[in-house]
């Protein structure tokens, strides 16, 4: 907003960044899967890991952009609060509630689904993990890539509004609108 960079190199930090944090929660998604988490409780962690994976790619797109806006504006006010703080201590407690209240609230961020919706594609045909799931088993028809391609594009959106928009745009148009450049 205040043009210290361009729209080029932002999109560019934000494709970087974007792919960046898919590569490295797939590379978790590979080392959870073959540590045998999804193993515990007879199966049920991995009935869990694909029940989430079930409901996040099941949202409506609106749900899904709704969802994204109302994380990353907590999870940006997070940010926000954290620098405010002088000590560590400062920091970790005004970070702690927005980010408490995003997880608890069932919000959506896609740098998680990118977790948790690929650890649900992996899980969904394991036959242990179906036959722990029982009925849910028969409901899985939109867990799969393009329904995941689906959720982040709304989720991502979503995230890009509620951080850029909610909370960066009305910071930098209260506090910095119309000042020059450091």
């Amino acid at each position: 907003a205040g043009r210290h960079i361009s729209l080029w190199k932002l999109l560019r930090n934000w494709g970087l960044v974007y792919v960046g944090n898919l590569l490295g929660a797939l590379s978790v998604v590979v080392m959870v899967y073959y540590a045998g988490w999804w193993e515990q409780d007879g199966h049920q962690v991995g009935v869990s890991a694909v029940a989430i994976a079930n409901g996040k790619v099941n949202l409506s797109f609106e749900a899904a952009l709704m969802r994204g806006i109302l994380a990353n504006a907590l999870v940006c006010l997070a940010v926000w609060l954290a620098a405010s703080g002088w000590s560590l201590i400062d920091k970790a407690l005004a970070a702690m509630f927005p980010v408490t209240a995003f997880v608890a609230a069932g919000f959506e961020h896609s740098i998680a689904n990118m977790y948790f919706i690929p650890m649900g594609l992996l899980l969904k045909d394991n036959p242990d993990v179906l036959q722990a799931a029982g009925p849910l088993s028969g409901e899985l028809s939109r867990l799969t890539l393009p329904w995941m391609a689906h959720n982040l594009a709304a989720v991502t959106l979503g995230n890009i509004l509620g951080g850029g928009v909610l909370v960066g745009m009305v910071y930098w148009f209260i506090y910095l609108r119309g000042k020059g450049r450091p």
